[in-house]
Parts: structure tokens; sequence; C-alpha cells
């Protein structure tokens, strides 16, 4: 059997295969709760073949919404309709995951296919909030958080994590990455602030270190906590891979099960080197300086290379994006150029049959 579609367990979840979807923003949610669309478009993917299906970036407070479309969790109706997400899933073997986040600086946007810029007040922008008075490019200078803030997002991680387990996700993913927060406050160029949650790198760190052994608190050993991260802003004396590489080993001693290895969205001076599966290099050095498990994500388009990239045995599974909004069973495709006979959802066996 290949890599690619062999087992793995992941703190106490075990997973069929090693496709995971990526958690991809939809921006189609009403006051935070999700639509007909994101009933199609994860179902989609629970009967595509993967192992494990990320619920997009979920919003812990209504401020943290990237748009006005964004999920929430902050309210129990919104993880009692999330909830049909896992339960459908589980029926047909498949893990469920759900991402919780806050956009911090980067709130108040509009829709990608509306422009995606900051929201004017006349539009209905909200005011946002960051570690520091310092904005995204193009976007409104946001508030500084105070301590009582900070320890409130706390309240708000926790309470989204046990909506969360409530709702029967079996894994929770806190997202520290991309710009967004949790991110501001790990990179020096957004984070200026001079109290014990700026400065110092151990200072940098210390609000996703708290959240990160708060929600591990709530999520028991029989299910998995990921944290995504940007192992690198691309930006010269931003954060970059070995503050990363330090962070993860702060994390695992708080539980984290596996690191999530993205990078880039926290300066627009970025300058990303783009290429095949080009972030998979920063999950193989995590993985290496630290043993703590990790996936790839970027930039992966094939199974073959799916394979080849955990043939390292660096790398415990691939996060596809993209490539599957443009095939949603992109699983099945893939095994089918492994040479492997992955069983489908029963009512597509006709097809199946066809292909051999």
């Amino acid at each position: 059997m290949s890599k690619l579609f062999s087992p793995i367990t992941v703190g106490g979840v075990t997973i069929k295969n090693r496709v995971w979807v990526s958690p991809m923003c939809q921006y189609s949610a009403v006051e935070g709760v999700i639509q007909d669309w994101h009933a199609v478009h994860y179902g989609a993917f629970i009967t595509g073949g993967a192992g494990l299906v990320m619920v997009e970036a979920s919003a812990v407070r209504p401020q943290g919404r990237i748009s006005a479309g964004d999920v929430g969790i902050w309210t129990d109706q919104q993880a009692q309709v999330l909830a049909e997400i896992p339960r459908f899933a589980h029926r047909h073997g498949v893990k469920a995951g759900i991402q919780i986040a806050h956009a911090g600086r980067k709130a108040s946007a509009h829709q990608p296919w509306n422009g995606g810029a900051s929201m004017k007040p006349s539009e209905g922008a909200w005011e946002t909030e960051a570690p520091s008075a310092v904005p995204y490019e193009g976007f409104a200078i946001p508030r500084e958080m105070t301590i009582q803030d900070i320890e409130q997002l706390k309240v708000d991680f926790i309470a989204a994590a046990e909506r969360a387990l409530g709702a029967e996700f079996d894994v929770v993913e806190i997202h520290a990455a991309h710009g967004y927060l949790l991110h501001e406050f790990l990179s020096p160029i957004s984070n200026k602030r001079t109290d014990e949650y700026g400065g110092s790198f151990e200072n940098r760190i210390r609000l996703l270190c708290e959240v990160s052994s708060a929600v591990r608190l709530v999520v028991p050993s029989s299910k998995a906590l990921f944290v995504r991260i940007s192992a690198t802003d691309w930006v010269e004396g931003g954060w970059d891979l070995e503050q990363s590489i330090s962070l993860v080993r702060e994390l695992h001693a708080r539980g984290v099960d596996l690191i999530d290895v993205s990078s880039g969205g926290l300066d627009a001076g970025q300058q990303i080197v783009l290429g095949p599966a080009y972030q998979a290099e920063f999950a193989k050095r995590i993985h290496q300086e630290t043993g703590v498990a990790t996936n790839a994500v970027g930039l992966i388009t094939t199974g073959p290379q799916a394979e080849a990239l955990l043939a390292s045995g660096d790398i415990e599974a691939v996060m596809i994006g993209r490539p599957m909004l443009g095939n949603p069973r992109w699983a099945y495709q893939a095994a089918a150029d492994l040479g492997e006979e992955v069983p489908w959802a029963d009512q597509y066996q006709r097809g199946f049959l066809e292909r051999r």
C-alpha cells in the first residue's frame, strides 16, 4: 500500500488515509451559520475519498471574522448546525476537523469576489483588534488589545473548542497563520507591544502558548489538537523558520499533536518563492528538528507528488486545498494514479468499476 493511502493515528484519532482537505473559507455563512452551500461543499469532500475534512476558519467572536460571510462558532446555534458535517462524515468513515480562528487586523473585509478590501463604516465595517495599532496594508488601523481583551480571547477560544467537541468534531485546529490574530502576536512586524505579550520571542509566543494550553485542557486525549502556523513571513526581520522551530517545541510541550505548516500572509511586502510543494521543506525541517508530527500544504497537485513527499518520513500527511476545489474527488484520482484500489462510496461504485 502507498503511504498516502495508509492509515495514521494522530493524538487519539485514527484517520483512514493521509489525504486531508485543507480548511478553505467560503465566505457564505449568514450570521456565522453555515448554509446549504456548505452542506454540498463539505459533502463532496466527504464522499470523495479524503481521510480528514477540515472545516474552514470559524471565528471565536464576531469581531474575528474576515468577512461578514465567515463561519462562526461563538454561539450554540452555530455549533448545532456545524454538527451536521461530522455527523455525515462519520457515516462515511471520514474524520472531521474544524479550524477556530480570529482574523485580527485583517478582519472586516469584503468577500474576495467583491474585491477583498477593508470595509468602510458605510459598508458595515466593525472595529478590528490586534496586538498593536499597526494596520495591514490598505486596512483600517486596529485597536490595540488590552490585557482584559486578551484574557477574554482565551475564554473565547476555550468556548469555541468546547462547542466543536460538542458537535463531535474529531480534530480542533488553532489558526495561528496567514497574518491573522495569533500570527500577529508572533511576528515583530505586527507586534510592537512593550508588555508581557510583546518584545522578546518568549513574550510574542506567550498568547499562542496560553491558548494552546487552555484548549488542550478541554480537548480530550481521544481527539486531536492541531495548530496551523506560518513557518515564515517571507519578510526580512519578520517571523522565520528558526523561530517556528522553537515555537513548535513549546507547543508540543503543551500537548499539541500536529503542526499544520503553511507560510506568509502577514505582510503585503512578502517575497514568496513559489514552486511545487514550496512549503513542504518547512514541514520537513520542523519535524527533523523537533520530532513533532507535521503535515504539508501548498501547490501539492498529484498523488505521486504527495507520495514522494511522505516517503521521507518527515511529513505525516498532506492537506490539499485548491486542487480539491477543482476536483472534490481528488483522492480517488490520486489513488488511481498510484495504482491503489481505494473503495468508493456505494453510490459511486459504478464509476469505480468502469475505471478498472
